[in-house]
Order: C-alpha cells, then structure tokens, then sequence
C-alpha cells in the first residue's frame, strides 16, 4: 500500500506510477519497494479469538437481570475484559440459570 505525501490518503496503481484519487499526486513506483510490501496471503493468521467465557475461573455472581426471553433469573457471573485499543473494559455477563451471555451496554 503507498499513501499520498500530499495529502495521507491511499493512492493506487497506473501503469509506472502511483496515483492519489484525493488530490491527483503522482510518484513513481519503485519494484523493491512494492517486493517488500506485505500481502494479505504473506500475513500470518493466528486463527480466531478466543471467546469470552464469564463463568471461568470465577465464582463471584452479582445482581443483574437476564434479558433472555422466558429467564426470570436476577443473577449472572460477571467478568471484565479489556476492549480492543485498550481504551477501556466491557463487562461481559453469563446467566446463571440458563446459560445466556451478554455485555453490560
């Protein structure tokens, strides 16, 4: 990928040269440049995330409502994790007795 000096956005392929589609800046393309670029198929895959589970490794439970249809349930497992970014945590909840997860909105 090759982004635009210009004006930062991406810029795309004619011929011998890069193109900006923003503001119509052109460079010259660069074949050892372009072999060192990683490609969807060079990226490694570590395969998907691992689920969340609330009822893990804790036996701490607090008062929250099922939103479940037919769940009468006043009581879930609770755990906090990190969102992506780092930003801040999520509280993720599973149902006691039916077994329902949810994250605290």
């Amino acid at each position: 990928m090759q982004f635009c000096d210009e004006c930062g956005s991406m810029m795309h392929t004619e011929g011998d040269a890069w193109v900006c589609r923003s503001c119509e800046n052109e460079a010259s393309r660069d074949a050892d440049t372009e072999a060192d670029m990683t490609t969807r198929d060079g990226q490694r895959d570590d395969g998907a995330p691992a689920v969340a589970d609330a009822t893990q490794g804790t036996e701490e439970t607090m008062q929250e409502p099922c939103p479940a249809d037919g769940c009468d349930s006043e009581q879930a497992y609770y755990e906090m994790m990190p969102k992506p970014g780092g930003s801040y945590e999520v509280r993720l909840f599973t149902c006691v007795e039916c077994g329902h997860k949810w994250r605290e909105t």
